[in-house]
């Protein structure tokens, strides 16, 4: 079985050094919003409807419903065990019994995030790995300084994330102090635990690439020990309200950094001139820092730069003018400031630009004008503004948009005419009570659209019959409509979805289950604040890639969709309600 089943690895690193293999996706965070992110778990080995699967997936499958007659797989190959061991973290199956299996086993990458019952008990099993084991990931479990302890035994460590973890504290991670010389990402979120003292033991890591903090509220004073950690290549610090323009001085001399992010209050424009020497940066990220246009003086001086994140500071149109330097910009997210169309004419001369948020700002139809040569652009924010059917005009000739959000904005359905020249569209966000049948007509040229946000639009179930022309279609938000299962009926067809919104319509009833049962390819499901019932779960079971299913505020209960999930849905990880 292992000559012909195992496959071999990947070993080389990412730009960050980061290892390549099954755990590098938890290890890196996209750049999209955060709610269009999915998370998206290993595979989990069980037969699906509607395809034959494989010996591999068949083996996976019967080894876990057979878990506690297997006391060691210490005999098989790596890759199976490892498999056969993401396989029961996905489905939840991994307890104090049948994490004694994998004792010795070499693992490689080992996930254990918002796993449930992990604690120091486990972590003499996780440390039997030994110089195999590359890559660990803790979120929110059990584990304290005891059990972080044990992973000296783990000398050849690449990645850690330790989220969540408020057990671990300083005196944990100096015990690991010389133990981690090859590590090269480390990641603390929401750790109450760790303080400024406790960021010493960080100075020795010289290997490290990538360092993650988000809202360690302790850590004020901390950065002066990353002074010797000349490899770092990616920072990122976000929530923490306590750093202030004298952290971002311990930054200085990190002149290797090509990823900054800085999310704080008290950071100023003192606080970002000491940037200016960091001459690799290629990604900066100030959001909701107390500046104004006067920082970007220092970061002009910022050669290398592409991507530049300025939400929610303080610019106003005054000293804007700067921004006409920045001709190298493929990325520019000035959302949530006081900036006007008069800061749009300093855009004109970015023509590199791919990506502009103006999110929440004071822009309207004539500012849009000077977007017209921005022909790289594909990606353009502009909900909450004063934007209108006038002014979609000026976007016909972006040829190569593939992304527009016109949610809350004032354009009506007749204005989505102007829409129609940008085939290579793929997301649409029309978050608006305005938008009715008629604007969605409009848009049936756009077959490329891959999501469709309609949140909030009036769209009647026979105006749904216009989705049939959406058949690339993945993600679609329904919500908050005067949706009933008639108008689900017309949903039925789209086999493509990944993504399906249909809460707060209280008119649905378990016959939209029965409708939507055949799209099999379905992760998320959200069907909440309707009258679907215990009853209306049996449709659910041929949904076998479920991993999120959403039913707060419906009639049904969380003890039967615990049964719906350990009989039919083993891929299903996030459920509400859960009791």
């Amino acid at each position: 079985m292992g000559g012909v089943c195992s496959w071999k690895r990947d070993y080389s690193a990412d730009e960050y050094g980061l290892h390549r293999g099954i755990s590098c996706t938890y290890f890196k965070n996209g750049s999209s919003k955060e709610q269009r992110t999915l998370f998206l778990p290993n595979a989990s080995y069980c037969p699906r409807g509607g395809s034959c699967p494989s010996l591999m997936e068949l083996c996976i499958y019967k080894i876990r419903q057979e878990i506690y007659n297997y006391t060691s797989f210490y005999m098989l190959p790596r890759d199976i065990s490892q498999l056969i061991f993401n396989d029961l973290v996905s489905c939840h199956s991994l307890s104090d019994s049948s994490i004694q299996a994998f004792r010795e086993c070499d693992l490689q990458d080992i996930c254990l995030a918002d796993c449930p019952g992990v604690k120091d008990s486990w972590m003499d099993v996780i440390s039997s790995q030994g110089s195999s084991l590359l890559s660990i990931h803790l979120s929110s479990s059990d584990v304290t300084d005891v059990g972080l302890a044990q992973l000296k035994n783990c000398t050849n460590l690449q990645a850690i994330s330790l989220d969540n973890l408020d057990n671990i504290s300083e005196h944990g991670l100096n015990q690991l102090d010389g133990c981690l010389s090859n590590l090269v990402y480390l990641g603390f979120k929401k750790s109450n635990a760790l303080t400024a003292e406790g960021m010493h033991a960080l100075s020795s890591l010289f290997n490290l690439a990538k360092l993650d903090f988000d809202r360690c509220p302790r850590i004020h004073g901390g950065l002066v020990y990353l002074k010797g950690l000349t490899k770092l290549k990616s920072l990122k610090i976000r929530c923490c309200k306590c750093f202030t323009d004298s952290d971002m001085e311990s930054l200085a001399g990190l002149t290797n950094l090509k990823e900054l992010q800085i999310s704080s209050v008290s950071i100023t424009n003192v606080g970002v001139s000491y940037l200016k020497g960091l001459s690799n940066l290629i990604s900066l990220t100030v959001e909701g820092c107390n500046v104004n246009a006067s920082c970007l003086d220092p970061i002009s001086a910022l050669v290398s730069l592409q991507h530049l994140d300025l939400n929610r500071c303080s610019l106003s149109d005054d000293g804007c003018d700067k921004l006409s330097a920045f001709k190298h910009l493929k990325l520019l997210n000035l959302g949530f400031n006081d900036i006007t169309d008069k800061c749009l004419v300093h855009l004109k001369s970015l023509t590199r630009l791919e990506s502009l948020n103006l999110d929440s700002c004071q822009i309207g139809d004539e500012g849009l004008a000077n977007l017209v040569g921005l022909l790289c652009l594909r990606n353009l924010q502009l909900s909450d503004t004063e934007v209108g059917n006038h002014g979609l005009r000026h976007l016909s000739g972006l040829s190569n948009l593939e992304e527009i959000n016109l949610s809350f904005t004032l354009v009506t359905d007749c204005g989505l005419e102007k829409l129609s020249p940008l085939t290579t569209l793929k997301s649409l966000n029309l978050d608006a009570p305005q938008i009715t049948d008629r604007g969605l007509a409009m848009l049936t040229g756009l077959t490329g659209v891959t999501h469709l946000d309609l949140f909030g639009a009036h769209i009647s179930d026979s105006g749904l019959n216009c989705l049939s022309y959406f058949k690339n279609l993945q993600s679609l938000d329904l919500c908050g409509g005067g949706l009933t299962d008639a108008g689900v009926n017309n949903i039925k067809y789209l086999n493509s979805l990944v993504i399906l919104n249909l809460s707060q319509n209280p008119n649905l009833t378990d016959k939209a289950l029965n409708f939507i049962s055949g799209l099999i390819a379905l992760v998320s499901l959200n069907v909440s604040c309707s009258r679907v019932t215990n009853e209306g779960l049996q449709y659910l079971k041929p949904l076998k890639n479920l991993s999120s299913l959403y039913l707060d505020f419906c009639y049904v209960t969380g003890s039967e969709l615990k049964k719906l999930q350990s009989k039919f849905l083993p891929n299903l990880v996030r459920f509400r309600p859960r009791s």
